[in-house]
């Protein structure tokens, strides 16, 4: 991808964004916090979930990739091996080791915030291997660019996948519930 997406603020969600969420993911939220990212097209791509969900289980995954078309083009890369050949460059390249450890930590520093999770890694694999790309990617669309080395490379191999128009409709999905 030419230019990847802005930074966004983080957001309270709207009913349009919970409607947006359950469209994409085919469920209601859990552990919603906020709108940690807004695509291009305007919907969220990336929530914030709280570290314990309601029934006070852990949920590590604090930035949660929401975007069908955005998941989707990052399953391909994860199928196409790429996951494979950045673990094989984090053994081998020291600098890229430290900052992959430096996202780790941010990534950390950032759930704590919300909430410590004693005893519980960060996501993605982070800090030594690389399991989940979605993470990756939902981390450095809300860090920006230059946290999360791997996150932005996964980023800059994408499409950009806005380009087609909102993968959801909550607007108008909201707007039906109204009429009824």
């Amino acid at each position: 991808m030419d230019t990847p997406p802005p930074l966004t603020e983080h957001t309270e969600p709207t009913d349009a964004d919970i409607e947006a969420f359950r469209q994409q993911l085919g469920r209601p939220p859990r552990g919603l916090r906020a709108i940690a990212h807004r695509c291009p097209c305007g919907n969220p791509d990336v929530v914030e979930t709280a570290p314990r969900l309601e029934d006070g289980s852990p949920f590590p995954t604090t930035y949660y990739l929401t975007c069908p078309r955005a998941a989707s083009a990052i399953g391909t890369l994860e199928s196409d091996g790429v996951m494979r050949e950045m673990n094989e460059r984090l053994a081998q390249d020291a600098e890229l080791a430290d900052a992959y450890r430096a996202a780790h930590e941010d990534y950390l520093r950032r759930r704590d915030a919300i909430e410590v999770l004693e005893g519980f890694p960060s996501a993605g694999g982070m800090p030594d291997r690389v399991k989940c790309l979605h993470v990756l990617v939902g981390h450095s669309l809300v860090a920006g660019p230059g946290v999360n080395p791997l996150g932005d490379e996964a980023i800059n191999m994408l499409p950009e996948w806005w380009r087609k128009g909102p993968c959801v409709q909550p607007c108008a999905a909201a707007g039906q519930e109204e009429d009824q």
